[in-house]
């Protein structure tokens, strides 16, 4: 691969890498503790994520436990949750926080499948976006040391790159689609 290209292929993973980590965060109706990676509480004074002051566990399928290590904190990431999108009320027992997910409706697994299609859209026209930056920075290069058929070789390069990186964006939407839609 050419070291000009590479750049914009450095980017594409990129990319790739923030959709998969946005899609791990979608709940698929059994406990995932990634759903509470964009979670922090306040640990003196400073925002720290949930898994840095506590035990997170998924004893059940459905239940992600939360064992912080001090005790004062409970309240705080208590209401972390509360004050998310997570949209599961957790149950504090003086020791530990319950999170229990219930199972998903039809109608809200149409909507998560929805939500993934629309992050997938977004990745994509990101991918596309590198493309169009790798292609107008080839185009500059013209008169340069570069011939008009190596820039051309460039794009070709480039646009076999995006090709497979729509490619990849379409099939990690549709297998997260299927996990959600799964009953």
């Amino acid at each position: 691969m050419n070291e000009k290209v590479a750049a914009y292929d450095a980017k594409m993973t990129k990319t790739i890498n923030n959709l998969d980590g946005e899609l791990v965060t979608i709940r698929a109706g059994r406990a995932n503790p990634h759903v509470l990676d964009k979670l922090t509480v306040d640990y003196y004074g400073a925002p720290t994520p949930i898994q840095q002051v506590a035990n997170v566990s998924v004893p059940e399928a459905r239940m992600i436990q939360i064992q912080p290590w001090e005790k004062s904190m409970l309240k705080s990431i208590e209401k972390a949750i509360l004050t998310s999108d997570i949209e599961i009320n957790p149950t504090n027992d003086g020791t530990s926080i319950r999170l229990i997910f219930p199972e998903l409706t039809g109608e809200r697994r149409k909507e998560l499948a929805k939500e993934v299609k629309k992050k997938g859209e977004a990745a994509k026209v990101a991918i596309r976006n590198i493309r169009r930056d790798g292609n107008v920075a080839f185009k500059k290069l013209k008169g340069t040391e570069i011939s008009e058929d190596g820039i051309k070789d460039l794009e070709d390069e480039l646009q076999k790159i995006t090709d497979k990186y729509i490619e990849k964006i379409d099939k990690m939407v549709d297998a997260k689609s299927k996990e959600i839609m799964t009953v």
